[in-house]
C-alpha cells in the first residue's frame, strides 16, 4: 500500500500517469463526480493552511465522497499531549484516506508507519510538500507541454521553501533541464538538496540577483519569506523584502515566461503583474484540486487491490551516540519516537535523519 510522503515516493511513470488523470479531469468532471462515493478522506492538519487544504477538501468533495478532520491543531487532541501515531491509529478507525499537514519535519512519515490507510503528506514543516510539487509539475507541463529542456528560476526564501525542495527532487528525473537558484545568502538552498542536484548531474547556478537572472528563464517560481520559519524576528525583518516581483522588472523577460507561486504571497509579487498573462500563479492553484483528485484516486484505488494492507517501513537504523539535532525535526516532539538514520556517505561516516533528512 503506498503512501505519498516524499515526491520521490512516485516515479516518472507515475507522476506522468496522475498528470494525464488530472488533465482528463478538467475535461470531464462528470465522468469522476461519483468516484469517491462512500469514502471518507481525513484532513489533519496541525498548521493553519488555507489554498492545501481547501483543495483537498474540494478534490473529494467532487469526487463524490467526503470530509472530516481538523484545520487547527488547537482544535484536536494533540493539545492535551496526544501524539501523531495515537492520532493517526484513532483516524484510522474512521477514514479511508488522510491528509497530514504538520509544522514539525517528518511527522508524516511518522504517521505512515502506523497507518494502514494512505497517508499524504501536505507539508511538514520546512522540509517536504509533494502534493504542492505535483501542482507545480502539472502546471509546467499545462503551461509548456513538456517536463524537460528549460531554464527554472527558483527565487525567494530556499532555506527553508519546501516547495522548492520537493520540485528540484521531482525534477532529477528530466532531462536537460537548468536551475537558477536566487536567494539572499543567509537563505541559499540547503547544502542536502544541493548535494542531491551534484549527484543526479542537474545543472544549477545561486546567484543573489533577481535582475541578472531574469532574461534567461522559461519558469520563475517565486516564493514567500516564511516568518513562521525564522527563529530570530529580527533576521525576518532584515530579509522579508529581499525580493519583490514588479512589472519593471518583467521588462527583459521572455514573452512566454510563466511566473508561479505557491500562495500565499505577502509582497514578493505586485498585485500589478496579477493580468499579466505570463501571471500563472492563479492558474497553479486551479490545478491543485485536479492534481489532488486524480492523486486521491490513485491511492484509494491501490488500497482497494491490496486489502492485506501493511504499515510502511521507514528505512534507517539507530546509531549508537547520534540522536538528531534539528530543532524542527519531529523526534523534539516525539519522545518515544526512536533516533533512526541512513548513511549517505560511508566515507566521511555522514548520516541524515530519517525523518527530517538533517544531517547528523
Amino acid at each position: 500500500m503506498k503512501h505519498l510522503i516524499d515526491i520521490l515516493d512516485l516515479s516518472a511513470a507515475e507522476i506522468d500517469e496522475l498528470i494525464a488523470t488530472a488533465k482528463d479531469i478538467k475535461q470531464n468532471p462528470q465522468a469522476y463526480a461519483h468516484k469517491c462515493e462512500g469514502k471518507k478522506l481525513a484532513t489533519l492538519f496541525f498548521e493553519p493552511s488555507t489554498r492545501t487544504r481547501l483543495s483537498f477538501e474540494a478534490a473529494m468533495y467532487e469526487l463524490g465522497g467526503h470530509v472530516i478532520g481538523f484545520s487547527d491543531a488547537g482544535n484536536s487532541s494533540s493539545a492535551k499531549g496526544e501524539s501523531v501515531s495515537d492520532t493517526v491509529r484513532t483516524v484510522n478507525c474512521y477514514a479511508d484516506i488522510i491528509a497530514m499537514r504538520h509544522f514539525k519535519e517528518g511527522a508524516p512519515l511518522v504517521a505512515s508507519i502506523k497507518s494502514v490507510i494512505p497517508i499524504i503528506n501536505a507539508g511538514d514543516g520546512g522540509h517536504a510538500h509533494p502534493t504542492q510539487t505535483l501542482t507545480d509539475l502539472l502546471t509546467i507541463n499545462t503551461e509548456k507541454g513538456r517536463l524537460n529542456s528549460m531554464t527554472i528560476g527558483l527565487c525567494g526564501d530556499l532555506k527553508f521553501g519546501r516547495t522548492v525542495h520537493s520540485l528540484i527532487s521531482a525534477m532529477s528525473r528530466y532531462e536537460n533541464l537548468h536551475f537558477v537558484l536566487i536567494s539572499p545568502k543567509e537563505l541559499r538552498m540547503p547544502a542536502y538538496v544541493l548535494e542531491m542536484m551534484e549527484e543526479n548531474g542537474m545543472s544549477y547556478e545561486e546567484t543573489t540577483s533577481l535582475e541578472d537572472a531574469m532574461p534567461k528563464l522559461d519558469i520563475l517560481y517565486m516564493t514567500r519569506i516564511q516568518r513562521e520559519r525564522f527563529a530570530d524576528a529580527d533576521e525576518y525583518l532584515r530579509l522579508k523584502d529581499s525580493y519583490i516581483l514588479t512589472p519593471d522588472k518583467l521588462i527583459p523577460a521572455k514573452a512566454d515566461l510563466t511566473i508561479m507561486h505557491p500562495l500565499p504571497r505577502v509582497n514578493e509579487i505586485s498585485t500589478a503583474i496579477d493580468d499579466d498573462p505570463r501571471a500563472g500563479y492563479f492558474r497553479q492553484a486551479l490545478n491543485g484540486k485536479f492534481i489532488r483528485m486524480a492523486l486521491i484516486l490513485k491511492l484509494l484505488d491501490e488500497a482497494q487491490k491490496n486489502p492485506g494492507r501493511v504499515n510502511a517501513v521507514a528505512d534507517g537504523c539507530a546509531v549508537e551516540g547520534l540522536k538528531c539535532q534539528n530543532v524542527r525535526c519531529i523526534t523534539t516532539i516525539e519522545q518515544e519516537l526512536d533516533h533512526k538514520f541512513k548513511l549517505v556517505d560511508a566515507e566521511k561516516g555522514v548520516y541524515r535523519c530519517i525523518y527530517c533528512e538533517a544531517q547528523a
